[in-house]
C-alpha cells in the first residue's frame, strides 16, 4: 500500500497540537513576539484589511493580525491545531480547517489584501508551483503576499548535531536545494518544551532553495518586491546563541554571520484582476 506523506503529516501535527498548546514555548510569549521587526516594515498598516494566514498551526501570528485590527482568517490542515487555535483566539479570528492546496475551494469567492505564511511551513509542501498559484488566486489585485521562513541554510545545517559533535559547530547535515523528494523524519521531539510524542512520530519534509521559492511565485504572476535575510531566530537553535534587543536569538559575535531566516514580499499586479486557477 502506498503512503500518502501529507496524510502522515496531518496525523503528526494533530499529535503535536495539544503538546504545543500547553507548552511554555508558546504560552510564555504574546502574539507580537513571533514577528521580526522587518516584517511590519513590509506588511505596513493592517487595520481594516482582509488577511489570510496559511498553515497557521495554533494561530500565534494570526492572533496578532487580529489585535492590530485586521479581519483575519487562519487556515491549517490539522483539525487538532485548528481546535486549539480557536480556543486560544476566541471570537477574534476565523479559522478554516483545510489543506493549503484546497484553500481556494474552502474560501470560495473570497479575496484577501494580504496572504501571510511561514516559519516552518514550506518544508511540508511537495509542490511550490501549485502553492504559488493558490496564493495568486486568493490575492486581490494589488494585494501583498508575505513569506517569512527559516532559511534553506538553516535546514542544511540540520535540526540537531551528530552524536558526539560540538553542538555549536556549524556543519552541513542536510540538503539546501530541492531535488531529493520527500525526506522521512521520525522523532518523538516536537521542538517545544512539552512531553514527547507517543504516537504518529513520522513526518515527511521537502527541501526548497530560495531560487525555487522565488521562481514559483514569479511563474504564478506575482512580482517580487523585497527580500530580507537575517541572522536572528525566535528560539535558540544552537546553545551558544545570545539574546538580541527584541528578545530573539543570534550567534555570538565570534561566529560567522549567516542567514537563518528570511522574509520575502510579492504583490499581485493591479491589472491582473482575473488570474485564473491553473492546475
Amino acid at each position: 500500500m502506498s503512503i500518502d506523506p501529507l496524510s502522515v503529516n496531518r496525523r503528526n501535527w494533530d499529535a503535536r497540537a495539544g503538546i504545543h498548546a500547553a507548552s511554555s514555548f508558546y504560552r510564555d510569549h504574546d502574539s507580537g513576539y513571533w514577528f521580526a521587526p522587518f516584517e511590519w516594515d513590509a506588511l505596513g498598516e493592517v487595520r481594516d484589511r482582509d488577511v489570510l494566514h496559511l498553515q497557521c498551526h495554533l494561530g500565534t501570528e494570526t492572533i496578532e493580525f487580529a489585535r492590530r485590527g485586521a479581519r483575519t482568517v487562519g487556515l491549517d490542515f490539522s483539525p487538532e491545531s485548528v481546535r486549539h487555535a480557536r480556543e486560544l483566539a476566541g471570537d477574534t479570528v476565523e479559522y478554516v480547517c483545510a489543506d493549503v492546496y484546497d484553500a481556494r475551494e474552502s474560501l470560495t469567492g473570497r479575496g484577501f489584501d494580504i496572504v501571510y505564511t511561514g516559519k516552518g511551513a514550506l518544508c511540508y509542501l511537495p509542490d511550490l508551483d501549485r502553492w504559488a498559484r493558490v496564493i495568486a488566486d486568493l490575492l486581490r489585485p494589488g494585494g501583498l503576499f508575505y513569506l517569512v521562513e527559516f532559511h534553506p541554510l538553516l535546514h542544511a545545517l540540520g535540526p540537531t548535531p551528530a552524536p558526539g559533535e560540538d553542538p555549536n559547530r556549524l556543519v552541513l547535515h542536510d540538503d539546501y536545494l530541492e531535488g531529493r523528494g520527500a525526506q522521512r523524519r521520525d522523532s518523538v521531539h516536537t521542538y517545544t518544551d512539552g512531553p514527547d510524542l507517543t504516537t504518529d512520530t513520522t513526518a515527511y519534509e521537502w527541501r526548497h532553495g530560495l531560487g525555487e521559492v522565488i521562481n514559483a511565485l514569479l511563474a504564478a504572476g506575482l512580482r517580487i518586491t523585497g527580500l530580507t535575510e537575517t541572522e536572528t531566530l525566535p528560539w535558540p537553535r544552537w546553545p551558544g546563541m545570545v539574546r538580541t534587543d527584541n528578545g530573539w536569538w543570534r550567534l555570538p559575535e565570534t561566529a560567522p554571520i549567516i542567514p537563518v531566516l528570511y522574509g520575502l514580499s510579492a504583490v499581485k499586479d493591479q491589472r491582473d484582476s482575473t488570474f485564473a486557477s491553473r492546475q
